[in-house]
């Protein structure tokens, strides 16, 4: 198969079995990226930090990143972006003209309440996966598969909760999210350039 059909019906794939926004498309992700030999489980970690710390959804952001960085080791350059991103945003685009052709006439049946209440669990569980997976891999598991715990990991994450922690207490508010990313990549800044002087 074509390298790059097999980018767009892989991506097409996330895009049309994944609910619940770009969080819960991380699990499938995973699971497609490093069968297909594309990216290994570490460089999928830096991809997901890249992605999430860029502006812009981040299963569209990580869908370019990786279409335009590899597709089983070719360099995808703008078509493999292009040909990802398209595949993960076309499902979403048509399931959306779809309902938006159709959703007045059918909301009010109750089969299709009861779907919507379905998929809501159904989202929650794959959002928690992908936490569950990223926390795994900040605490410093180097694979899912594989324990091997990473000291810069625990002191970045340890630095972080009680920044969050100390912030809460004293100012009785949740810490703005601009301020945590920042802060986050003061402390993971720090602490890399304290391994190189160690």
């Amino acid at each position: 198969m074509n390298v790059f059909l097999d980018l767009f019906l892989t991506f097409f794939k996330i895009g049309l079995f994944t609910f619940g926004g770009g969080a819960s498309m991380i699990p499938l992700i995973q699971q497609e990226v490093t069968s297909h030999g594309w990216l290994t489980e570490e460089q999928l970690l830096d991809y997901i930090a890249i992605s999430e710390s860029t502006p812009g959804p981040i299963a569209i952001n990580m869908a370019t990143f990786i279409g335009s960085q590899t597709t089983m080791g070719i360099a995808g350059g703008f078509f493999g972006a292009l040909v990802a991103t398209l595949g993960v945003v076309l499902p979403s685009f048509i399931i959306i003209l779809i309902i938006a052709m159709f959703f007045r006439k059918f909301a009010q049946y109750a089969g299709v309440k009861s779907v919507l209440i379905s998929i809501r669990p159904i989202v929650v569980g794959m959002i928690l996966a992908a936490g569950a997976y990223l926390v795994m891999a900040a605490v410093g598991f180097k694979s899912v598969y594989a324990a091997g715990f990473d000291w810069r990991a625990l002191v970045v994450v340890g630095v972080l909760a009680v920044i969050m922690t100390g912030y809460k207490l004293i100012t009785k508010k949740s810490i703005p999210v601009i301020a945590f990313i920042l802060t986050a990549a003061g402390v993971g800044l720090v602490t890399y350039l304290l391994t190189i002087i160690v």
